[in-house]
């Protein structure tokens, strides 16, 4: 049966202690060799039909469960997937996860989930701890610290099989499905300059991280086709979450820069901006109108409700998940990297109507 497993750390206050059935406990309770409970329950052809109801039966008395990690690790394969993502509490990570799993199950593979928390070092101990656990294949979306691809690396060159997804190193051979992340920032700035907008201001994320970089690229080149400057100052990095676009629109609004628009890298920084505008009376979207990326769960009922690129993360899991899968399955040695790449949709709302 599959399962998910999310792999943290803590230190429990109390250990129930309880102990644990064997076969050997069976072997004792029926007089059998260790070799033969288990032959017994693997349906052994040289084992008789009547030794295996008797072991079987014993097993259920007693409530033996078989050690699944152990019998992977004697395999060689753990029959299962790892996931190694920035942060589990994204509507759009939770809902790639979704797709994630759905292939998965259906194709008799366990997951295995760890969060980076934007942190390299965690990612670093993320990927050890998954091979130690002989994952046979790594989903991959990297953090906000990751400027190196070297473990990545290390885990390739080992061969095992890894996919990345949304966020990658294109510095690494790998298949991978992404976002059109510099379409997404264009139709979303073209929106905005189309409704009279021309003084839009960026809030982008780390341009070392390739989907803030074309975000940004989009936003630029949005601009230049539709016959408006790039202005340097209307630009800000690294705001991706609600106080860091709250404290940069507060400044904008202090300052004698003048806006009449943001394009944000994240719904988060969009929010913050919002909140900003509210307490100084600044109407949206007659004065600014704003739109984020993500589309998450609280864009739509905010007031006014938050203009948005939507991410298709199931679709995104599950064309990751494929991809891995094939490659694991796959008798050839060498497998041909693929892109999958998946369009946002603008999400039109009161923000920039």
């Amino acid at each position: 049966m599959q399962s998910i497993a999310f792999i943290f750390y803590f230190c429990p206050n109390k250990i129930m202690n309880s102990k644990k059935i064997t076969i050997h406990d069976i072997a004792r309770k029926l007089n059998l060799t260790a070799s033969t409970v288990s032959r017994a329950l693997n349906n052994h052809p040289k084992i008789s039909d009547a030794t295996k109801k008797l072991v079987h039966n014993a097993a259920k008395e007693l409530n033996y469960r078989p050690n699944t990690i152990a019998a992977s690790l004697r395999r060689g394969k753990a029959k299962s997937i790892g996931l190694v993502i920035p942060r589990i509490n994204r509507n759009f990570i939770s809902n790639t996860i979704s797709g994630i799993e759905k292939v998965t199950s259906e194709n008799g593979y366990n997951l295995l989930i760890c969060q980076s928390e934007e942190s390299l070092e965690k990612e670093i101990n993320n990927l050890k701890t998954l091979v130690n656990n002989r994952v046979d294949g790594i989903l991959i979306s990297i953090s906000l610290e990751t400027n190196t691809s070297k473990h990545i690396k290390t885990i390739i060159n080992d061969g095992i099989p890894l996919v990345q997804f949304d966020r990658f190193r294109s510095d690494i051979e790998t298949s991978k499905v992404i976002n059109d992340n510099f379409q997404g920032a264009y139709d979303a700035v073209k929106h905005l300059i189309d409704k009279g907008c021309k003084r839009i201001a960026h809030f982008g994320g780390a341009d070392i991280i390739s989907i803030y970089a074309e975000r940004i690229e989009g936003y630029k080149k949005s601009l230049i086709d539709n016959g408006l400057e790039v202005d340097p100052s209307l630009i800000f990095n690294k705001i991706l979450n609600k106080e860091e676009g709250y404290k940069i629109a507060n400044k904008i609004f202090d300052s004698k820069i003048k806006i009449d628009g943001i394009f944000a890298a994240s719904d988060y920084s969009a929010l913050g901006a919002m909140l900003a505008a509210r307490e100084r009376n600044i109407k949206i979207p007659e004065q600014i109108a704003i739109i984020g990326f993500a589309n998450e769960p609280f864009t739509e009922f905010v007031s006014p409700s938050l203009s948005s690129l939507d991410q298709f993360g199931v679709e995104m899991g599950i064309s990751a998940a494929r991809l891995l899968i094939e490659k694991i399955e796959s008798k050839q040695k060498e497998v041909i990297p693929k892109t999958v790449i998946i369009r946002p949709k603008l999400i039109i709302r009161e923000s920039s109507k």
